[in-house]
C-alpha cells in the first residue's frame, strides 16, 4: 500500500514538474476598501485565472471586472459604470517574475517569495511589488498574494459626495491552485 502511494505521489510530481504552464480560472479575488462607521465596501471573484510559467518564473493573473460580486447590487453598479469602468476597461492583468523561483523546492511547506511586475488596471500599467505564498497541495500549486491598490495610481476617480466613504487604497488578494492542463481536463470530465 505504501508503495502504490509513493508511486502515484512521484508521478503526479513528475507530470506536474514536466509541464510548461500551470493554470486555474477558479482564483477567488477579495478586495476591500472600507472606512469604518460607513457601508462595507467589499467585492468577491471567483473567476480570476492565473497561469504560472516554471520553466521562466512568470506569473500572470487576469481578473474580468464585472466578475466581482458585492453584497449590493447598487453598489456593484456603481463600481462598473462609474469607478473601474468596464465597458472601457474590462480585465485586470498582472504579469511578474517570481523572484528565486524553483518548482522543485516547492512542498507542502509554505514558502514567501517577492514577485515584481506589471498591473495594468482602468487603462493604467503600473511597477508593483508584493509577496506570495507559494506551496504544494493535494489539488497542485496553491499560490496566495496580498497588494494594496491604491485608486489615484490608476486615475480611479471617486465622487467627492462619496470620498470620505471609500478608501483610497484597496486592499487586494489572490488565492488559487493551479493545475497542469492534463489535470484540468481531468476535472472537468467529472
Amino acid at each position: 500500500m505504501k508503495r502504490t502511494t509513493l508511486l502515484i505521489l512521484f508521478f503526479t510530481a513528475f507530470s506536474i514538474l514536466a509541464q510548461d504552464k500551470l493554470k486555474t480560472t477558479t482564483a477567488v479575488v477579495n478586495f476591500e476598501a472600507s472606512v469604518p462607521f460607513f457601508e462595507e465596501v467589499k467585492a468577491v471573484n471567483k473567476l480570476g485565472t492565473i497561469v504560472l510559467e516554471p520553466e521562466t518564473s512568470t506569473l500572470t493573473c487576469t481578473v474580468g471586472m464585472k466578475d466581482f460580486i458585492f453584497k449590493m447590487d447598487l453598489m456593484q453598479e456603481h463600481f462598473n459604470e462609474n469607478y473601474i469602468e468596464s465597458h472601457r476597461y474590462p480585465k485586470a492583468v498582472f504579469k511578474g517574475k517570481i523572484q528565486k523561483f524553483d518548482l522543485k523546492d516547492i512542498d507542502e511547506t509554505e514558502k514567501e517569495y517577492d514577485v515584481t511586475g506589471k498591473l495594468y488596471l482602468h487603462g493604467k500599467y503600473k511597477i508593483i511589488d508584493m509577496k506570495a505564498l507559494i506551496k504544494r497541495v493535494p489539488e497542485g500549486i496553491q499560490i496566495s498574494c496580498n497588494y494594496p491598490i491604491s485608486v489615484s495610481d490608476f486615475n480611479i476617480s471617486i465622487p467627492s459626495m462619496v470620498a470620505a466613504k471609500i478608501s483610497k487604497t484597496a486592499n487586494t488578494n489572490l488565492l488559487g491552485v493551479v493545475k497542469t492542463t492534463e489535470e484540468m481536463k481531468y476535472l472537468t470530465l467529472k
